[in-house]
């Protein structure tokens, strides 16, 4: 096995350290933990990519590995968010941001579930399509929103810094759910020549 996919495979087991630290409340400062690791396992897929590039290691291992680290440490981080209802009530109170929130989190995995479907169906077909820039503006703005909003539940106790990481959380999570429907739509519409393919 190769030094990316090593990197790609520390990026998977990263993720149940992220969850436990998550909810070890009895940790000070858990969320802020939880934001760190979460911050170096998203690093790891910018590093693997540009070693795999750069030193002519691409693998189908790592092909197929790299999108699912990705999308399973995203996922996971969502999901969590979601669970603990402090992490998002920082700044803004009230039902309304749980919704919000809810809402925004299940259009990023309907897209990720989506798009996933359609590659394999692409795959099927012998194509091979590959990510749109939007889709990386995307992810960017999804891994600042997950990161501010664990900040912001637990920064050292500062109120308001943790309000004002809150809010970008919040907005940063809006822009990114606009992007997934920009960039899901744009996908699809971009290869709707793989429904008229035949294997």
């Amino acid at each position: 096995m190769n030094l990316p996919n090593k990197i790609t495979l520390s990026r998977i087991f990263l993720i149940p350290v992220f969850a436990v630290v998550f909810f070890l409340s009895v940790i000070p400062y858990n969320y802020f933990i939880a934001c760190m690791i979460f911050i170096i396992a998203s690093c790891t897929d910018f590093v693997d990519g540009h070693i795999a590039r750069k030193r002519n290691l691409v693998t189908n291992l790592g092909k197929f590995l790299d999108p699912i680290a990705d999308k399973v440490l995203v996922s996971t981080a969502l999901i969590l968010l979601l669970v603990r209802p402090e992490t998002l009530n920082v700044l803004w109170q009230g039902d309304w941001v749980m919704i919000y929130a809810g809402v925004c989190v299940a259009v990023i995995l309907a897209r990720e579930l989506i798009v996933s479907g359609f590659r394999m169906v692409a795959a099927s077909t012998g194509l091979v399509l590959a990510a749109d820039k939007i889709g990386k503006v995307k992810t960017t703005f999804q891994d600042i929103a997950i990161a501010m909003l664990l900040a912001g539940a637990d920064f050292f106790g500062l109120i308001k810094v943790g309000e004002v990481f809150n809010g970008i959380g919040i907005v940063a999570l809006g822009i990114a759910t606009v992007l997934t429907i920009w960039s899901g739509t744009s996908y699809v519409v971009k290869n709707r020549a793989v429904f008229s393919q035949s294997k």
